[in-house]
């Protein structure tokens, strides 16, 4: 993940720096690494708070670096914008600002949306893989059909795209999806949270696969029981989630690569690079892939997230032993409150 986001944000500032080179910027390049390094500083360390917290626990130095994280993070930005400033010369005040501009446009395009790549793998493999093979095969399969069957022009900016190609990557995508999900839930290995156990000091992908991915009986619309011969059918009810994704991938994941292509025509560039010989560079292949990741995790938070007991027991675990006591209390009350459990008797 992070070579491919250090070789996305390579390609965009190149294109920066060679359009606006002959004017010498004074530490353009050294200014967009720094602010690079101080972003991916942040979000790293908010992974190791939220996911690594009985570790950093043992870990004194750690503790330290995670107390103050965010000061310390905001304190590095705020070294590199002050030497922004001081690198102003009056002759290019104007770019410079564009370049500023275009270097925070860049982090927000590569390294906040890589971070969200992270984010939806910790909730399990299959978000991760689902959507990105959904992208990849609405690539394939509009490719086919427009070269086969495309006729007509769908969208200006990418003259070879047709509406035959478009459409018959929808369905073709969603069909992909389906079938895709109904394979990654029988696995343990893809359906279960990534979990950091300090007591093994690994990575696990062991749980008890919640109700998303368990077999359910549906009852079928009336229009698909007449095709389908059945009344009922048996599918785990991630695979509905995985029609809305799929349709994501295919309808407006697209927009992505159109938004790509008329970034490169505005500066007269084929590609953002040649590292991938025929093919361009990296962020030519990930640019449909970087918006599917947003929209992945907007909505596993919209609709699928519930508490998390283990990121919940975490955080308990570095409270101070006065607020662990209190907080047992309040919950003991709570579960007595409620009836599930028994008071203690006195003696």
């Amino acid at each position: 993940r992070l070579l491919i986001l250090l070789k996305c944000f390579h390609e965009i500032i190149t294109i920066g720096y060679r359009v606006y080179h002959s004017y010498d910027l004074p530490w353009f390049r050294t200014l967009s690494w720094y602010f690079l390094l101080c972003v991916n500083y942040f979000f790293y360390g908010e992974t190791v708070a939220d996911y690594f917290a009985t570790f950093v626990q043992r870990e004194e130095q750690l503790q330290f670096l995670i107390r103050y994280h965010r000061f310390i993070s905001f304190a590095l930005y705020l070294a590199g914008f002050c030497m922004f400033v001081l690198s102003l010369v009056k002759k290019h005040y104007r770019l410079q600002f564009y370049m500023f501009a275009w270097t925070h446009v860049t982090l927000l395009i590569t390294v906040t949306q890589s971070h969200l790549v992270i984010q939806n793998l910790f909730e399990g493999m299959i978000w991760f893989l689902v959507p990105i093979s959904s992208v990849i095969c609405n690539d394939i399969t509009a490719y086919l059909f427009g070269f086969f069957f495309g006729r007509t022009p769908l969208i200006k900016l990418s003259p070879k795209k047709t509406w035959e190609g478009f459409i018959g990557g929808f369905f073709s995508t969603v069909v992909f999806g389906f079938i895709a999900a109904y394979v990654l839930s029988k696995y343990q290995y893809f359906v279960c949270p990534v979990e950091y156990r300090s007591d093994v000091n690994s990575f696990v992908t062991e749980c008890e696969p919640s109700e998303l991915f368990q077999l359910q009986t549906y009852s079928l619309p009336p229009f698909l029981k007449a095709v389908l011969r059945q009344e009922r059918v048996s599918l785990y009810p991630f695979q509905i989630h995985s029609i809305a994704l799929s349709t994501f991938a295919s309808l407006i994941g697209p927009f992505g690569g159109f938004f790509a292509s008329g970034f490169k025509r505005a500066f007269k560039i084929k590609d953002f690079a040649n590292t991938i010989p025929g093919h361009g560079g990296i962020m030519d292949r990930f640019d449909c892939q970087y918006l599917m990741a947003t929209f992945v995790h907007v909505y596993i938070t919209s609709f699928i997230r519930g508490p998390n007991p283990s990121k919940v027991l975490q955080q308990l675990l570095v409270l101070q032993p006065e607020q662990q006591l209190n907080i047992y209390k309040t919950l003991k009350t709570h579960l007595i409150e409620k009836g599930i459990l028994q008071p203690a008797l006195k003696v």
